[in-house]
Protein backbone atom coordinates (compact mmCIF):
# COMPACT_ATOMS: atom_id res chain seq x y z
CA UNK A 1 0.00 0.00 0.00
CA UNK A 2 1.29 3.51 -0.97
CA UNK A 3 1.84 5.64 2.09
CA UNK A 4 -0.85 7.97 3.14
CA UNK A 5 -1.52 11.47 1.69
CA UNK A 6 -2.34 13.16 5.21
CA UNK A 7 -3.93 16.34 4.09
CA UNK A 8 -8.03 15.72 4.78
CA UNK A 9 -10.34 15.98 1.46
CA UNK A 10 -13.82 15.48 0.87
CA UNK A 11 -15.18 11.88 -0.30
CA UNK A 12 -18.19 11.95 -2.77
CA UNK A 13 -19.23 7.44 -2.94
CA UNK A 14 -21.88 7.11 -5.84
CA UNK A 15 -24.23 4.48 -5.21
CA UNK A 16 -26.10 3.97 -8.33
CA UNK A 17 -29.07 2.44 -7.74
CA UNK A 18 -32.87 3.46 -7.10
CA UNK A 19 -36.03 0.70 -7.09
CA UNK A 20 -37.82 3.34 -9.70
CA UNK A 21 -36.84 6.73 -11.96
CA UNK A 22 -38.49 9.80 -10.56
CA UNK A 23 -39.83 11.74 -14.40
CA UNK A 24 -37.64 14.46 -13.06
CA UNK A 25 -34.58 13.18 -12.50
CA UNK A 26 -31.03 12.58 -14.69
CA UNK A 27 -28.84 11.42 -12.11
CA UNK A 28 -27.03 8.35 -13.32
CA UNK A 29 -29.11 5.69 -11.66
CA UNK A 30 -30.35 1.49 -12.32
CA UNK A 31 -32.43 -0.97 -10.53
CA UNK A 32 -30.57 -2.83 -8.45
CA UNK A 33 -29.52 -6.75 -8.78
CA UNK A 34 -28.22 -8.65 -6.05
CA UNK A 35 -25.17 -9.88 -7.47
CA UNK A 36 -24.24 -6.56 -9.36
CA UNK A 37 -24.71 -4.38 -5.98
CA UNK A 38 -22.38 -6.68 -4.02
CA UNK A 39 -20.20 -6.58 -6.87
CA UNK A 40 -20.24 -2.85 -7.05
CA UNK A 41 -19.54 -2.18 -3.35
CA UNK A 42 -16.89 -4.77 -3.60
CA UNK A 43 -15.32 -2.72 -6.35
CA UNK A 44 -15.90 0.95 -4.03
CA UNK A 45 -13.98 -0.47 -1.08
CA UNK A 46 -11.22 -1.59 -3.24
CA UNK A 47 -10.95 1.86 -4.93
CA UNK A 48 -10.99 3.70 -1.15
CA UNK A 49 -8.27 1.21 -0.39
CA UNK A 50 -6.21 2.28 -3.25
CA UNK A 51 -6.23 5.36 -2.75
CA UNK A 52 -5.68 5.54 0.79
CA UNK A 53 -6.68 9.11 1.65
CA UNK A 54 -7.89 10.80 5.03
CA UNK A 55 -11.39 12.35 4.76
CA UNK A 56 -13.02 15.64 6.27
CA UNK A 57 -16.25 15.08 4.96
CA UNK A 58 -18.09 11.80 3.34
CA UNK A 59 -21.04 11.96 1.24
CA UNK A 60 -23.19 9.09 -0.06
CA UNK A 61 -25.46 10.12 -2.82
CA UNK A 62 -27.30 8.60 -5.65
CA UNK A 63 -29.69 7.03 -6.52
CA UNK A 64 -30.72 5.71 -3.59
CA UNK A 65 -27.83 5.28 -0.91
CA UNK A 66 -29.78 3.46 1.64
CA UNK A 67 -31.11 1.05 -0.96
CA UNK A 68 -28.32 -0.76 -0.52
CA UNK A 69 -28.92 -1.32 3.18
CA UNK A 70 -26.83 -0.98 6.42
CA UNK A 71 -24.54 -3.66 6.20
CA UNK A 72 -22.94 -2.44 3.06
CA UNK A 73 -23.02 0.90 4.51
CA UNK A 74 -21.15 -0.20 7.23
CA UNK A 75 -18.92 -1.95 5.32
CA UNK A 76 -17.91 0.63 3.06
CA UNK A 77 -17.21 3.12 5.71
CA UNK A 78 -14.69 0.25 7.58
CA UNK A 79 -12.19 1.04 4.29
CA UNK A 80 -12.86 4.96 5.11
CA UNK A 81 -10.23 6.58 6.99
CA UNK A 82 -11.56 9.74 8.35
CA UNK A 83 -10.99 12.90 10.52
CA UNK A 84 -12.04 12.93 13.77
CA UNK A 85 -15.01 15.53 13.19
CA UNK A 86 -16.18 14.23 10.10
CA UNK A 87 -18.92 14.93 8.73
CA UNK A 88 -20.83 11.81 7.27
CA UNK A 89 -23.95 12.14 4.74
CA UNK A 90 -25.97 9.56 3.77
CA UNK A 91 -28.83 10.33 1.07
CA UNK A 92 -32.13 8.65 2.14
CA UNK A 93 -35.34 7.46 0.50
CA UNK A 94 -38.16 8.40 2.90
CA UNK A 95 -40.33 5.39 1.38
CA UNK A 96 -37.06 2.86 1.95
CA UNK A 97 -36.52 4.02 5.57
CA UNK A 98 -39.28 5.62 7.51
CA UNK A 99 -42.41 3.03 5.47
CA UNK A 100 -44.06 1.24 7.99
CA UNK A 101 -42.44 -2.12 7.13
CA UNK A 102 -39.47 -0.77 6.66
CA UNK A 103 -36.37 -2.65 8.40
CA UNK A 104 -33.45 -0.07 7.94
CA UNK A 105 -30.95 -0.19 10.72
CA UNK A 106 -30.32 3.43 11.33
CA UNK A 107 -28.71 2.23 14.12
CA UNK A 108 -25.79 0.55 12.79
CA UNK A 109 -25.55 3.25 10.55
CA UNK A 110 -24.96 6.06 13.12
CA UNK A 111 -22.32 3.42 14.77
CA UNK A 112 -20.62 3.14 11.50
CA UNK A 113 -20.16 6.94 11.91
CA UNK A 114 -23.56 8.28 9.43
CA UNK A 115 -23.80 11.92 11.32
CA UNK A 116 -26.38 13.41 8.94
CA UNK A 117 -29.20 12.00 6.83
CA UNK A 118 -30.45 13.64 3.64
CA UNK A 119 -34.26 13.16 2.91
CA UNK A 120 -36.28 13.23 -0.05
CA UNK A 121 -39.34 15.27 1.07
CA UNK A 122 -39.87 17.85 -2.24
CA UNK A 123 -43.06 18.53 -0.70
CA UNK A 124 -45.00 18.33 2.17
CA UNK A 125 -48.54 17.89 -0.63
CA UNK A 126 -49.37 14.57 -1.27
CA UNK A 127 -50.54 14.91 -4.21
CA UNK A 128 -47.50 17.11 -5.18
CA UNK A 129 -44.96 14.37 -4.40
CA UNK A 130 -47.37 11.74 -6.76
CA UNK A 131 -46.94 14.43 -9.39
CA UNK A 132 -43.27 13.95 -8.77
CA UNK A 133 -43.70 10.32 -8.49
CA UNK A 134 -42.16 10.32 -5.40
CA UNK A 135 -43.37 6.58 -3.33
CA UNK A 136 -44.99 7.11 0.38
CA UNK A 137 -46.61 9.98 1.72
CA UNK A 138 -45.36 12.70 4.33
CA UNK A 139 -45.65 10.54 7.15
CA UNK A 140 -42.92 8.12 5.60
CA UNK A 141 -40.76 11.67 6.21
CA UNK A 142 -41.89 12.19 9.89
CA UNK A 143 -41.29 8.29 10.41
CA UNK A 144 -37.68 8.25 8.85
CA UNK A 145 -37.04 11.46 10.76
CA UNK A 146 -38.07 10.14 14.19
CA UNK A 147 -35.88 6.59 13.22
CA UNK A 148 -33.33 8.33 12.45
CA UNK A 149 -33.22 10.67 16.00
CA UNK A 150 -33.77 7.35 17.60
CA UNK A 151 -30.41 6.41 16.41
CA UNK A 152 -29.02 9.53 17.49
CA UNK A 153 -28.63 11.14 13.96
CA UNK A 154 -29.89 14.87 14.99
CA UNK A 155 -28.32 17.07 11.96
CA UNK A 156 -31.19 16.34 9.34
CA UNK A 157 -31.59 17.89 5.74
CA UNK A 158 -34.83 17.85 3.95
CA UNK A 159 -35.15 18.51 -0.64
CA UNK A 160 -37.80 20.81 -1.52
CA UNK A 161 -38.74 21.09 -5.20
CA UNK A 162 -39.69 25.15 -6.40
CA UNK A 163 -41.54 25.41 -9.41
CA UNK A 164 -43.50 22.22 -9.43
CA UNK A 165 -46.73 20.31 -11.53
CA UNK A 166 -49.97 22.67 -9.70
CA UNK A 167 -47.73 24.28 -6.69
CA UNK A 168 -49.05 27.33 -5.28
CA UNK A 169 -47.92 30.28 -3.05
CA UNK A 170 -50.02 28.49 -0.27
CA UNK A 171 -49.15 25.11 -0.91
CA UNK A 172 -45.35 26.11 -1.03
CA UNK A 173 -45.49 27.47 2.48
CA UNK A 174 -47.24 24.30 3.79
CA UNK A 175 -44.06 22.44 3.09
CA UNK A 176 -41.74 25.37 4.20
CA UNK A 177 -44.00 24.52 7.59
CA UNK A 178 -43.16 20.76 7.50
CA UNK A 179 -39.63 21.55 7.37
CA UNK A 180 -39.73 24.01 10.69
CA UNK A 181 -41.95 21.65 12.74
CA UNK A 182 -40.12 18.55 11.73
CA UNK A 183 -36.87 19.76 13.45
CA UNK A 184 -34.61 19.69 10.12
CA UNK A 185 -31.16 21.27 10.18
CA UNK A 186 -31.17 22.13 6.22
CA UNK A 187 -33.52 22.15 3.77
CA UNK A 188 -31.72 22.14 0.04
CA UNK A 189 -34.64 24.35 -1.51
CA UNK A 190 -34.31 23.39 -5.76
CA UNK A 191 -36.28 25.39 -8.79
CA UNK A 192 -37.60 21.97 -10.86
CA UNK A 193 -35.29 22.34 -14.14
CA UNK A 194 -37.09 19.69 -17.10
CA UNK A 195 -33.39 17.71 -17.95
CA UNK A 196 -33.32 16.22 -21.87
CA UNK A 197 -33.89 12.60 -21.23
CA UNK A 198 -36.05 12.42 -18.19
CA UNK A 199 -39.69 11.29 -18.64
CA UNK A 200 -40.64 15.23 -18.00
CA UNK A 201 -38.95 16.32 -20.43
CA UNK A 202 -41.04 13.81 -22.89
CA UNK A 203 -44.27 14.88 -21.62
CA UNK A 204 -43.04 18.97 -20.81
CA UNK A 205 -45.89 20.41 -23.35
CA UNK A 206 -48.58 18.62 -21.03
CA UNK A 207 -47.13 19.62 -17.55
CA UNK A 208 -49.04 22.35 -15.42
CA UNK A 209 -46.49 24.09 -14.68
CA UNK A 210 -45.79 27.82 -13.02
CA UNK A 211 -44.44 30.36 -15.70
CA UNK A 212 -40.88 31.80 -15.27
CA UNK A 213 -42.41 34.92 -13.37
CA UNK A 214 -44.82 32.90 -10.81
CA UNK A 215 -41.33 30.15 -10.00
CA UNK A 216 -39.56 33.88 -9.00
CA UNK A 217 -42.01 34.67 -7.16
CA UNK A 218 -42.26 31.06 -5.45
CA UNK A 219 -37.78 30.82 -5.35
CA UNK A 220 -38.24 34.60 -3.26
CA UNK A 221 -41.30 33.38 -1.38
CA UNK A 222 -39.38 30.15 -0.16
CA UNK A 223 -36.32 32.50 0.59
CA UNK A 224 -38.58 34.27 2.51
CA UNK A 225 -40.38 31.80 4.77
CA UNK A 226 -37.53 29.46 4.97
CA UNK A 227 -35.54 32.58 6.29
CA UNK A 228 -38.48 33.31 8.93
CA UNK A 229 -38.55 29.52 9.94
CA UNK A 230 -35.08 29.98 10.95
CA UNK A 231 -33.11 28.50 7.96
CA UNK A 232 -30.23 31.16 7.09
CA UNK A 233 -29.41 30.84 3.37
CA UNK A 234 -25.94 29.99 2.42
CA UNK A 235 -26.06 29.36 -1.14
CA UNK A 236 -28.37 30.13 -3.94
CA UNK A 237 -30.50 27.02 -2.95
CA UNK A 238 -29.70 25.80 0.29
CA UNK A 239 -30.42 27.23 3.75
CA UNK A 240 -29.18 25.62 7.03
CA UNK A 241 -29.78 26.56 10.87
CA UNK A 242 -26.63 28.66 11.97
CA UNK A 243 -24.05 25.47 12.33
CA UNK A 244 -25.53 23.16 10.12
CA UNK A 245 -23.98 24.31 6.47
CA UNK A 246 -23.04 21.16 4.59
CA UNK A 247 -19.78 20.87 5.19
CA UNK A 248 -19.16 18.90 2.04
CA UNK A 249 -21.27 20.52 -0.33
CA UNK A 250 -19.56 24.16 0.97
CA UNK A 251 -16.14 21.87 -0.32
CA UNK A 252 -17.52 22.10 -4.14
CA UNK A 253 -18.58 26.08 -4.10
CA UNK A 254 -15.00 27.21 -2.41
CA UNK A 255 -13.10 24.86 -5.06
CA UNK A 256 -11.83 22.75 -1.94
CA UNK A 257 -10.40 19.16 -3.46
CA UNK A 258 -12.88 16.50 -3.01
CA UNK A 259 -12.61 12.40 -4.49
CA UNK A 260 -15.74 11.38 -5.86
CA UNK A 261 -15.55 7.40 -6.58
CA UNK A 262 -18.18 5.08 -8.36
CA UNK A 263 -19.79 5.00 -11.94
CA UNK A 264 -20.47 8.83 -12.74
CA UNK A 265 -18.79 10.07 -9.66
CA UNK A 266 -16.90 13.38 -10.27
CA UNK A 267 -13.41 14.52 -8.48
CA UNK A 268 -11.86 17.99 -8.11
CA UNK A 269 -8.22 16.75 -6.84
CA UNK A 270 -4.42 18.08 -7.45
CA UNK A 271 -5.51 20.82 -9.85
CA UNK A 272 -7.51 18.27 -11.79
CA UNK A 273 -11.24 17.44 -12.52
CA UNK A 274 -12.09 14.29 -13.82
CA UNK A 275 -14.95 11.68 -13.86
CA UNK A 276 -15.98 8.21 -14.03
CA UNK A 277 -18.45 6.91 -17.15
CA UNK A 278 -21.89 6.63 -16.33
CA UNK A 279 -21.96 2.51 -16.34
CA UNK A 280 -21.41 -0.14 -13.32
CA UNK A 281 -19.81 -2.37 -15.40
CA UNK A 282 -16.93 -0.09 -16.14
CA UNK A 283 -16.14 0.70 -12.49
CA UNK A 284 -16.31 -3.12 -11.55
CA UNK A 285 -14.33 -3.56 -14.29
CA UNK A 286 -11.54 -0.30 -12.69
CA UNK A 287 -12.19 1.12 -15.72
CA UNK A 288 -9.71 4.35 -15.14
CA UNK A 289 -11.37 7.94 -14.67
CA UNK A 290 -11.23 10.46 -17.56
CA UNK A 291 -9.77 13.63 -17.46
CA UNK A 292 -11.87 16.26 -17.70
CA UNK A 293 -8.89 19.23 -18.02
CA UNK A 294 -7.56 21.77 -15.46
CA UNK A 295 -9.93 22.87 -12.48
CA UNK A 296 -10.37 26.27 -9.83
CA UNK A 297 -8.98 28.49 -12.15
CA UNK A 298 -9.89 31.92 -11.45
CA UNK A 299 -12.92 31.93 -13.19
CA UNK A 300 -14.35 29.04 -12.02
CA UNK A 301 -13.70 30.04 -8.40
CA UNK A 302 -15.45 33.28 -9.09
CA UNK A 303 -18.28 31.39 -10.71
CA UNK A 304 -18.68 29.48 -7.95
CA UNK A 305 -17.84 31.84 -4.82
CA UNK A 306 -20.84 33.87 -6.44
CA UNK A 307 -22.72 30.89 -5.70
CA UNK A 308 -22.85 31.31 -1.83
CA UNK A 309 -24.16 34.42 -0.01
CA UNK A 310 -20.36 35.18 1.52
CA UNK A 311 -19.89 35.90 -2.60
CA UNK A 312 -16.49 36.65 -3.95
CA UNK A 313 -14.00 37.30 -0.66
CA UNK A 314 -11.29 39.77 -2.53
CA UNK A 315 -8.23 38.53 -0.23
CA UNK A 316 -9.11 34.95 -0.36
CA UNK A 317 -9.27 35.48 -4.24
CA UNK A 318 -5.72 37.41 -4.02
CA UNK A 319 -4.17 34.58 -1.80
CA UNK A 320 -4.88 32.19 -4.09
CA UNK A 321 -4.10 33.43 -7.22
CA UNK A 322 -1.53 36.14 -5.87
CA UNK A 323 -3.41 39.28 -7.64
CA UNK A 324 -6.40 41.45 -7.05
CA UNK A 325 -10.10 40.74 -8.67
CA UNK A 326 -9.87 42.62 -12.00
CA UNK A 327 -11.19 45.74 -12.13
CA UNK A 328 -13.59 44.91 -14.87
CA UNK A 329 -15.59 42.44 -12.38
CA UNK A 330 -15.68 44.77 -9.70
CA UNK A 331 -16.94 47.84 -12.43
CA UNK A 332 -19.31 45.53 -13.74
CA UNK A 333 -20.51 44.77 -10.08
CA UNK A 334 -21.11 48.08 -8.99
CA UNK A 335 -23.59 48.41 -12.32
CA UNK A 336 -24.93 45.48 -11.49
CA UNK A 337 -25.39 46.66 -7.84
CA UNK A 338 -27.38 49.87 -9.24
CA UNK A 339 -30.37 47.33 -10.44
CA UNK A 340 -30.48 45.11 -7.14
CA UNK A 341 -28.79 42.27 -8.34
CA UNK A 342 -25.27 42.74 -6.36
CA UNK A 343 -23.42 44.14 -3.30
CA UNK A 344 -20.17 45.10 -3.27
CA UNK A 345 -18.28 46.55 -0.50
CA UNK A 346 -14.33 47.04 0.45
CA UNK A 347 -14.13 43.16 0.90
CA UNK A 348 -16.69 41.64 -1.36
CA UNK A 349 -18.44 41.14 -4.24
CA UNK A 350 -22.07 38.79 -3.57
CA UNK A 351 -25.27 38.25 -4.96
CA UNK A 352 -28.50 39.49 -3.89
CA UNK A 353 -31.98 37.38 -3.54
CA UNK A 354 -33.08 38.99 -6.63
CA UNK A 355 -29.51 38.53 -8.16
CA UNK A 356 -29.86 34.72 -7.23
CA UNK A 357 -32.95 34.43 -9.55
CA UNK A 358 -30.99 35.39 -12.31
CA UNK A 359 -27.71 34.08 -11.21
CA UNK A 360 -27.06 32.61 -14.45
CA UNK A 361 -27.66 35.61 -16.35
CA UNK A 362 -25.69 38.12 -13.54
CA UNK A 363 -22.94 35.38 -12.77
CA UNK A 364 -21.77 35.31 -16.75
CA UNK A 365 -22.09 38.95 -17.04
CA UNK A 366 -19.45 39.52 -14.61
CA UNK A 367 -17.28 36.92 -16.08
CA UNK A 368 -17.28 38.53 -19.77
CA UNK A 369 -14.06 39.78 -19.19
CA UNK A 370 -12.34 36.26 -19.43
Amino acid sequence: MTMINSNPIGLYLHIPFCNGKCPYCDFYSVAPQKGVTDSYVAALCKKIDEENRIYDTVYFGGGTPSLIGADNISLILSHVQTTENCEITLECNPSDTGGINSVFDFVKVAESGVNRISLGLQSAVDTERKALGRRGGCDDVERAIARARAAGITNISLDLMLGIPNQTKESLLESVEFCRKSGATHVSAYILKIEEGTFFHKKRDTLTLPDDDETGELYLEAARALEESGFIQYEISNFAKEGYESRHNLKYWRCEEYLGIGAAAHSFANGKRFYYERSIADFIAETPPIDDGAGGDEEEFIMLALRLTEGLNFARFESLFGKSVPDGIVEKAKFLRDHGLVTVDSEKISLTKQGFLLSNSVICSLLEIY
